[in-house]
């Protein structure tokens, strides 16, 4: 079981990102997909999730109608299209998929 995020880099607030996660060595279409984000000195936290089916997603608050999670069963892939970005998204950003197991993670840098 593998995920494999990639995507992330260094944005102007305001600015927009779209993360990629890459699943391999599972079925991916029978879990749900969630991404997690770490700020340093932080806890982890979760940032969204989609169902097996990608009918339906749940967001956090914090990044509500700013972020977009989706995903692409026939390319066993996740995203995270990330709009409006702030400071205060600057994180590692992971994959989650329950087991649990998480990719390695993608740098988010917000700064002018």
């Amino acid at each position: 079981v593998q995920l494999v995020e990639s995507g992330g880099g260094l944005v102007q607030p305001g600015g927009s990102l779209r993360l990629t996660c890459a699943a391999s060595g599972f079925t991916f279409s029978s879990y749900a997909m969630s991404w997690h984000r770490q700020a340093p000195g932080k806890e982890r936290e979760w940032v969204a999730t989609v169902t097996s089916a990608g009918g339906r997603t749940n967001y956090a608050d914090s990044v509500k109608g700013r972020f977009i999670i989706s995903r692409d069963n026939a390319k066993n892939t996740v995203y995270l299209q990330m709009n409006s970005l702030k400071p205060e998204d600057a994180a590692v950003y992971y994959c989650y998929r329950v087991g649990p197991t998480w990719g390695q993670g993608t740098q988010v840098t917000v700064s002018s």
